[in-house]
């Protein structure tokens, strides 16, 4: 039975467990020396990969909080057990301060062995040492639950342990949001993006997908250009790397005629381009928003995928990133890739990569490696993160036409425009066709102009006068003059597919 004495500690090991993270969120922010991050990564890493897809398939994108409410919850447990065992300790001992250390010194040890940090670990412990010294009562201030039961007096037992208790419980709270106000007070604007290096090129690429986009009614569905802070971003983590130019490299390894290695300042020394890349995510519904295009400034890596001379007997290539992801496929669909290190002008966001990731033309978005670290050319196939957890998304991406709310407007007169983006890989965009009676009868939509780009998406346009409500649906037709498929998949294993509808009206 457990006692009132272990139901007391039992809550304040909580409350000092959740006010250690709060310190450590207070002072360290939202950074590789918080607490959570580490514990996150390593909930990542052991989450089957049935539940993982499970997660993705039932919450879509509210998945990844289901990770890192686990990573908070384990947190939370680690440096509450820590706690216990200080408040455990005091009670054996009848000394507050034994209890107040243990805690406090085990809090330290704990986030800095989590974190590496161990200025920054003080954080999570000063809190948790607060928490016990102040919430510990000594056995000779509380009447025994022997005492309390021959005497009748069970309540002051109950009223002791509650007031003492329940204030510093409620201090702990008090504390969490204190930490989460005053962080976000310390916190800065983020500062603006610098220009890429050797990026002047990107302005006039840009002016001409701008250009090129259609003219609509509706100022809410983007033209051609995804603005940066816009783009869709899907990582395995909560959590980025922190990868500066200046520490970063790209090394060869494994089947090769001679490893090497590629530091940034060689890198952007290298023959610069800025493509017109559209990426979209295996994960994503059919008409979801994982969907984005942008102008990246980079270099091709077939020149450096060809100085280490691949020797592998399977084809096939390991690409890391610096966040633990991985991904194989062919050295032939590699060999087409693009090393990126810039985006709309502006050096790469933390969260898509910075400094360096690379892009796979016309292949589904997890191919394409954020914060890039390792090819490791390999002799036989092996399987990559997301291929161990049941997808197959790295092969070609299928082709699909989207309509999202913000392209159906009613004009003026009376109509109704109808407008979206269409995308098929490098296959590119031929036609869109659009139907208003559920798939009886088809309209060929207006298209954008056509971009010299190989793996680019295309907007279309349709305008009709309703008579009540009305099934739209769209399709389109890819480059090679093959028609969207009609039958509906989800997105697990490979991608969903189909025509999307709407009943608009």
């Amino acid at each position: 039975m457990i006692s009132v004495s272990e139901r007391r500690d039992g809550l304040l090991a909580a409350a000092a467990g959740t006010a250690a993270v709060a310190g450590s969120y207070l002072v360290t922010g939202w950074t590789p020396s918080f607490v959570v991050r580490p514990v996150d990564q390593t909930v990542v890493n052991l989450t089957p990969g049935p539940i993982v897809t499970f997660a993705i398939e039932t919450f879509g994108d509210a998945g990844h909080l289901i990770h890192i409410a686990m990573a908070f919850a384990v947190a939370v447990g680690l440096f509450g057990a820590v706690a216990f065992a200080g408040l455990r300790l005091a009670t054996r001992t009848d000394r507050r301060a034994a209890g107040a250390a243990v805690s406090g010194v085990g809090s330290w040890l704990l986030a800095a062995g989590l974190t590496g940090v161990s200025a920054g670990a003080l954080g999570a412990a000063l809190p948790a040492a607060a928490v016990v010294g102040i919430g510990w009562l000594s056995p000779s201030a509380v009447p025994s639950e022997s005492d309390a039961s021959t005497e009748g007096d069970s309540s002051a037992v109950a009223d002791a342990v509650r007031r003492r208790t329940l204030g510093v419980v409620a201090g702990a709270l008090g504390f969490v949001a204190a930490a989460a106000v005053g962080r976000r007070s310390f916190a800065t604007d983020d500062e603006p993006l610098a220009d890429a290096p050797r990026s002047e090129g990107s302005a006039a690429r840009l002016r001409e997908l701008d250009s090129a986009s259609l003219e609509l009614e509706s100022d809410g569905l983007q033209g051609l250009v995804s603005p940066i802070g816009e783009f869709y971003n899907v990582d395995i983590a909560e959590f980025d790397p922190e990868v500066t130019a200046a520490e970063w490299s790209l090394t060869f390894t494994g089947e090769t005629g001679s490893e090497r290695t590629v530091a940034f300042d060689e890198l952007i020394d290298r023959p610069v381009e800025h493509r017109a890349v559209t990426l979209r995510c295996v994960g994503e519904d059919l008409n979801g928003r994982k969907l984005d295009n942008a102008v990246w400034t980079g270099t091709p890596i077939r020149p450096l995928l060809e100085s280490v001379d691949p020797q592998g007997d399977c084809n096939c290539a390991m690409l890391r990133g610096e966040d633990g992801y991985y991904v194989q496929f062919p050295v032939d669909v590699l060999a087409e890739g693009f090393l990126a290190w810039g985006m709309n002008g502006k050096e790469l966001p933390t969260g898509h990569g910075h400094p360096v990731r690379v892009l796979i033309p016309g292949h589904w978005g997890e191919t394409n490696v954020k914060w890039l670290s390792e090819i490791e050319l390999l002799n036989v196939e092996d399987d990559g993160y997301w291929e161990e957890r049941g997808w197959e998304g790295t092969g070609e991406v299928k082709t699909v036409a989207k309509l999202w709310d913000e392209g159906i407007t009613e004009l003026d007169d009376g109509r109704i425009e109808l407008a979206g983006h269409a995308y098929a890989g490098t296959r590119g965009i031929e036609r869109v066709e659009v139907s208003t009676d559920g798939g009886d009868s088809w309209t060929d939509a207006e298209l954008s102009a056509p971009l010299p780009d190989a793996d680019v998406w295309r907007q279309w346009r349709h305008v009709f006068a309703p008579d009540g409500e009305h099934e739209v649906v769209v399709r389109a037709t890819d480059g090679t003059g093959t028609l969207q498929t009609r039958e509906s998949s989800g997105s697990v294993p490979s991608g969903a597919s189909g025509w999307v509808r709407r009943t608009v009206g």
